[in-house]
């Protein structure tokens, strides 16, 4: 009985494991774009950011989302605050006021401002060749999320000329995700 407790236990603990958003950094992706293309989402956080955290914790975990990302995007995590050194687009991007004594805030990374980021979470889209598609700022539910997710990933947003575009987009969109 114990032993089969613990199988199962084993069981459980792998299967909640299993479903995780394949992280990787800013430059792998690049570099798997070159072998594979694909768009990325770039989860742009900071350590002191709550909302950043609530995201991670609900958000990144939900299994639709989830599967979504890892079958049609790089997923890359970046520290907007970190002190990286990033080669894109034929620059370097560095943190030069980073202060690795600070606690809290810290100066903002230029890759971040590169992407226009001005509040957190921010998740930036790029497209098969790391063009901007656009930073969506603020927390997402899964639903949420969802939107964007399926607006990018699909070209749809490349008909999407005017507001009134927008509007029955996001009006007509029928979300399928759970949160």
């Amino acid at each position: 009985m114990k032993k089969t407790l613990i199988l199962l236990l084993t069981f459980f603990s792998l299967s909640l494991t299993a479903q995780e958003i394949k992280w990787m950094s800013f430059e792998e992706a690049l570099a798997a774009q070159k072998v594979t293309p694909k768009k990325i989402i770039m989860d742009t956080y900071t350590s002191w950011c709550g909302w950043c955290k609530k995201m991670d914790k609900e958000t990144f975990t939900n299994k639709d989302v989830v599967n979504y990302i890892n079958k049609h995007y790089y997923a890359v995590k970046f520290n907007a605050e970190g002190n990286d050194i990033v080669s894109f687009k034929d620059q370097k991007f560095t943190n030069p006021n980073f202060d690795p004594n600070k606690k809290g805030r810290n100066s903002s990374h230029q890759l971040s401002q590169y992407f226009g980021i001005r509040s957190f979470p921010t998740i930036v889209y790029l497209d098969e060749e790391a063009n901007l598609i656009g930073p969506i700022p603020g927390y997402k539910t899964a639903s949420q999320i969802e939107l964007h997710l399926k607006l990018f990933s699909s070209d749809d947003y490349k008909n999407i000329k005017s507001q009134e575009d927008w509007q029955n987009y996001s009006s007509n969109f029928k979300a399928e995700f759970k949160d």
